[in-house]
């Protein structure tokens, strides 16, 4: 059959790479120039399902309130006309009870745990290079409340199967000399020794050329316009560039999938939240880190990737705004400076800020509803390059009738 997937991210193309894996014919429809340019580009670049902890948890709520008046908090609410957050954002409220937020995590770490060994089956198979690193993520903290905490919190996953070691700051900086004159900064951490990472934007153009060799179709700068519907069926797909149609279609446009969705009387429990990154040159390979970190008091990770690294942190809830201006990423930059003041060339730093499409659950949207031909494989939210690949073979699974690893009845699928 042949299958048509709006969105060229991290996702669609996965999901593409799946589908013809499967024998099937697939075209991907992409609005900008390239792959991988939007979402996809400036993520952290964590394959990390021991980052799996859901953002809608009891601590949630008042964090918000403090962002209408504190600046530098985690998680930023703006105050907007548009209605949709305030639905969005009370349903968000509803999952931010212990009882849900222990479920939905468990949940998230599962998918994601299923994801990380779909990619590396695919890197195994493929021979990818995207700067890919294998020595584990270490998540730290910098006093020994928040570092117990974080262990309690952490079980929860090692019950699931995560692998999880304590180490104090000496064996921190032992992994990562660079940290060597922060160490009064840090109390200890959790390392997760099978968390990886690896850049996003460059798995998804190579994987986007297999495909291609491969006799899919890949067709940039065309958007989408809307989805013609009959019925239980869409019978095509409208764009700037003619009309396409397709026995199978999928729906990966991450934070503009509500928006296309709405136009054929889809519900979709997604919205943007905007995320910041900075990647900065390296300037002396000896003195800059090669282990991925996380400081949690500040919740900003910084990934070596190749010849920089990328620092990201914050979610601010404000719309489909990408607007971005340097004080920004003052606090983030001032974070990443205290902890390596040698070997980055900081005033090379390269700005940006993009939209991670979030469901109040934090879980993917997945499946189909009441059209027969229109599958969902999106609102991977902010590890949606951990859950990718996974969510890529579920849906060619669905697709093909075959049941799947991840007990999906657990899963958002287009809940």
């Amino acid at each position: 059959m042949h299958a048509l997937i709006l969105g060229g991210g991290v996702v669609g193309i996965t999901t593409a790479y799946q589908l013809l894996q499967d024998g099937h014919e697939v075209t991907v429809l992409e609005q900008e120039n390239q792959v991988a340019e939007s979402t996809s580009w400036g993520n952290a670049g964590m394959i990390a399902p021991g980052h799996s902890f859901v953002w809608s948890s009891p601590a949630a709520p008042k964090i918000l309130l403090k962002s209408l008046v504190l600046k530098n908090q985690a998680l930023r609410f703006r105050l907007s006309a548009d209605p949709y957050l305030y639905g969005w954002s009370w349903r968000f409220l509803m999952q931010c009870t212990a009882q849900k937020a222990r479920l939905n995590t468990l949940r998230k770490h599962r998918l994601a745990t299923h994801s990380q060994a779909v990619l590396q089956d695919v890197v195994a198979r493929e021979g990818i290079a995207y700067d890919r690193t294998t020595s584990g993520i270490i998540y730290f903290h910098r006093n020994k409340a928040a570092l117990d905490n974080g262990v309690r919190n952490m079980r929860l996953l090692e019950g699931d199967g995560q692998q999880i070691s304590i180490i104090d700051a000496d064996e921190i900086v032992r992994r990562e000399p660079a940290l060597l004159g922060s160490r009064n900064l840090i109390a200890g951490g959790i390392l997760c020794p099978t968390d990886e990472t690896g850049s996003s934007s460059k798995f998804t153009m190579a994987l986007a050329d297999i495909v291609r060799s491969r006799g899919g179709r890949i067709l940039t700068g065309t958007r989408i316009l809307k989805l013609e519907r009959r019925g239980n069926s869409i019978t095509c797909v409208v764009t700037n560039k003619g009309e396409f149609t397709a026995d199978n279609y999928v729906l990966s446009l991450g934070s503009e999938s509500p928006l296309l969705a709405r136009k054929i009387g889809l519900s979709l429990p997604i919205y943007p939240i905007k995320g910041y990154s900075l990647t900065i040159p390296i300037a002396d390979p000896d003195l800059a880190p090669k282990v991925p970190v996380l400081d949690e008091h500040n919740l900003v990770a910084i990934t070596p990737m190749g010849d920089a690294i990328r620092v990201t942190a914050t979610a601010e809830f404000a719309g489909y705004d990408r607007s971005h201006k340097p004080s920004d990423f003052a606090f983030m930059m001032e974070v990443t400076r205290s902890l390596f003041p040698k070997g980055i060339a900081y005033d090379r730093a390269h700005m940006w800020a993009g939209l991670r499409p979030m469901t109040p659950d934090n879980l993917p949207v997945l499946g189909r509803r009441d059209i027969d031909n229109l599958w969902l494989n999106t609102g991977h939210g902010h590890i949606g390059w951990t859950m990718s690949h996974g969510s890529a073979r579920i849906t060619a699974d669905l697709i093909a009738g075959r049941s799947s690893p991840v007990d999906l009845d657990s899963i958002s699928r287009a809940a």
